[in-house]
């Protein structure tokens, strides 16, 4: 298996020897002067019909650890967007390890988003909503709640990225203002 962008040249060369494309992902970015706040902050309050919208903590361990549980086997793609399932240690927030996520009234973690910070740049891990919460803007909800506060903190470069096949998360990135600019190709060769 080769993960190469889809504009390589070596990709033409792979599939006329026979690999196929069996997996697309994208990268997308978001500058801090393109952030429409208040446009974020209407999506983070969507999320108040259904819990409570925070920045999780080391006491959010164990629930960030069953919501990852429940959704491990969700993620769409290949082994360039894998998610390899968290342990407590990548389950719990730091300074340079955030997280965002909506809480039931009960408790109950139905969405979050972990972000990994570098400075003044942010690229985001992974956004993932409970099934049975999908559909409401939670997941939106996350990114945007996460987009706003490290705004304030002083990120000024926004990454994510994920499957190409992920409709979901394509559409929650536009909706928050993510710019696709990159897209790459998982190939395997002919016969496998």
């Amino acid at each position: 298996m080769k993960v190469l962008p889809a504009d390589a040249p070596e990709r033409a060369e792979l599939e006329a020897q026979g690999w196929t494309v069996v997996a697309r992902s994208f990268g997308a970015q978001l500058d801090a002067h393109t952030v429409d706040q208040p446009r974020l902050q209407g999506l983070v309050a969507r999320a108040v019909d259904v819990g409570s919208m925070r920045e999780l903590s080391h006491a959010d361990v164990d629930a960030v650890l069953a919501l990852d549980a429940l959704t491990i086997g969700d993620y769409p793609g290949s082994i360039a967007t894998q998610h390899t399932p968290l342990d407590r240690q990548r389950a719990t927030p730091s300074e340079s390890r955030r997280a965002f996520g909506v809480l039931l009234e009960s408790g109950e973690l139905v969405a979050m988003t972990f972000v990994d910070l570098d400075g003044a740049d942010a690229e985001t891990d992974f956004t993932v909503v409970h099934p049975t919460w999908r559909g409401r803007g939670l997941g939106v909800a996350a990114k945007a709640a996460s987009v706003l506060t490290l705004l304030a903190d002083g990120v000024t470069r926004f990454r994510t990225g994920g499957s190409a096949d992920n409709a979901a998360i394509l559409a929650a990135n536009d909706v928050v203002g993510y710019v696709r600019d990159e897209e790459w190709v998982t190939l395997e060769p002919g016969g496998h």
